[in-house]
């Protein structure tokens, strides 16, 4: 198929562009390199533009005939959201409008949307399924909910079918150290123990050890990036073999606390760092998973990484080449 790939040259849509060419789709990245980069373009033409411009839009589209739209270009900080609720309505739930008006212009079939665990809010149960009520705490969640409801109104007033896939918590790099997460000033917690590490951090905090967990912090469900990317592969093929639209969870089903996450780290750097306890930070559920029932037997999704020292691996990997990559001006 002929794809175009939104944000495709930042952390998650670089790994689906990778495996996109692999399974021999031609693709088009949009991206306005604000926090992506074009060395993590690996396949296809980069077409550096910005989905708040709706000419640039209508440009790329009247230029190719797609089939699909995979739609990663936003912001994710949660903290920054709340501080900046007004960044994120503009640029993640605005520029999806704008996207999807090109999409309903141009005709295009199939849309796989990039949603999140956030929209969920701080449900009382901690796996979740996807007919969970949603109920986001924050802008970003908000944002995300915002845009899968205009995909879905959309789909129901014309021929559009989707996926749209919520993500746990992404970690990790390609196992050959092709490609990782570069985003400056991550706040993911395997990049943050990584950076601590490789000496690009003095340290790191727990927020909150007084949960109701195993040791006291919260447990999330983490996901390695590539088995994220397949998930993306396998919701093309699925509509174009005319599946119906669905919302799909994205994560292993089990959980890891704060701790059990350092620990990892540092087992498989070999390598100490300081870490300072703080107080929870609000908002922050004790724990979250996901049900993955749907997504295993919808898609037939089953994961190759599903192991968090293998995750924990090659994030270290990759943040290694990273910095070398930073030191040499990349």
């Amino acid at each position: 198929m002929k794809v175009l790939v939104t944000g495709g040259a930042g952390y998650i849509g670089s790994h689906v562009v990778r495996q996109l060419a692999g399974a021999g789709h031609d693709i088009v990245v949009f991206d306005n390199l604000s926090t992506g980069y074009r060395w993590a373009v690996t396949a296809g033409e980069l077409v550096v533009g910005d989905l708040a411009n709706e000419a640039e839009i209508d440009d790329v589209f009247s230029r190719h005939q797609f089939d699909a739209v995979l739609h990663f270009a936003a912001n994710i900080v949660v903290p920054e959201s709340v501080a900046d609720p007004l960044k994120y309505y503009s640029n993640n739930t605005r520029n999806t409008l704008n996207l999807l008006k090109a999409v309903d212009h141009y005709k295009v079939p199939y849309i796989v949307f990039s949603s999140t665990a956030a929209v969920y809010g701080m449900p009382e149960q901690t796996v979740l399924t996807e007919d969970l009520p949603l109920a986001p705490i924050n802008p970003y969640g908000a944002s995300k909910m915002m845009s899968e409801r205009m995909i879905m109104d959309l789909a129901a007033a014309s021929d559009l079918n989707y996926v749209v896939l919520r993500y746990f918590n992404v970690a990790g790099a390609n196992p050959e150290g092709l490609l990782g997460q570069a985003t400056p000033e991550a706040t993911h917690l395997i990049k943050v123990a990584c950076e601590c590490v490789t000496g690009q951090r003095e340290g790191m905090s727990i927020f909150g050890t007084d949960y109701d967990t195993h040791d006291g912090t919260c447990v999330r469900d983490y996901i390695h990036v590539e088995d994220l990317a397949s998930a993306h592969v396998m919701a093309l093929d699925y509509m174009a073999g005319g599946g119906a639209s669905q919302v799909l969870n994205c994560g292993y089903g089990r959980g890891f606390s704060v701790r059990d996450v350092i620990d990892v780290v540092r087992k498989q750097s070999d390598v100490d760092f300081p870490v300072a306890e703080a107080g929870r930070r609000a908002g922050d559920p004790a724990a979250l998973m996901a049900d993955n029932t749907q997504i295993q037997e919808v898609l037939g999704w089953q994961p190759a990484y599903d192991n968090l020292d293998v995750i924990v691996q090659t994030a270290l990997a990759w943040e290694a080449i990273w910095l070398e990559k930073k030191q040499a001006g990349s």
